[in-house]
């Protein structure tokens, strides 16, 4: 079936870094735009990053700008999240979600998400 797979998550001190990845199959890969969401208790969900569905063209919510990195290995079904020089503020759940629309940090036009893998950043 089509399914997104998220692995990386854990614990990391303020400042460390991380990389995520997502899994994906059941689908056709290189047809969707790619995307990382994350939410913290109590907070409302947020788009992290996108990638177009070639790899070309990359978007980052002013929040992690200049920190993290999306890539995306078409040949492998696979995106990342590179995130580095963490804060206690990225803490939360990240999921990575498709969509055949255009890239965007907004949740709307994803329609296919993973079950998410938990990020603690704390001393």
């Amino acid at each position: 079936g089509v399914q997104l797979l998220e692995s990386g998550g854990g614990l990391v001190q303020p400042g460390g870094s991380l990389t995520l990845s997502c899994a994906a199959s059941g689908f056709s890969f290189d047809f969707y735009a790619m995307a990382w969401f994350r939410q913290a208790p109590g907070k409302e969900r947020e788009g992290v990053a996108s990638i177009s569905k070639s790899g070309t063209g990359t978007q980052y919510a002013d929040t992690v700008k200049g920190r993290f990195s999306i890539s995306r290995d078409n040949a492998k079904n696979t995106v990342y999240l590179q995130m580095n020089s963490l804060l206690p503020n990225d803490t939360g759940m990240y999921y990575c979600a498709a969509s055949t629309w255009s890239m965007s940090l907004q949740s709307t036009p994803y329609n296919i998400w993973g079950q998410g893998t938990q990020v603690t950043v704390s001393s």
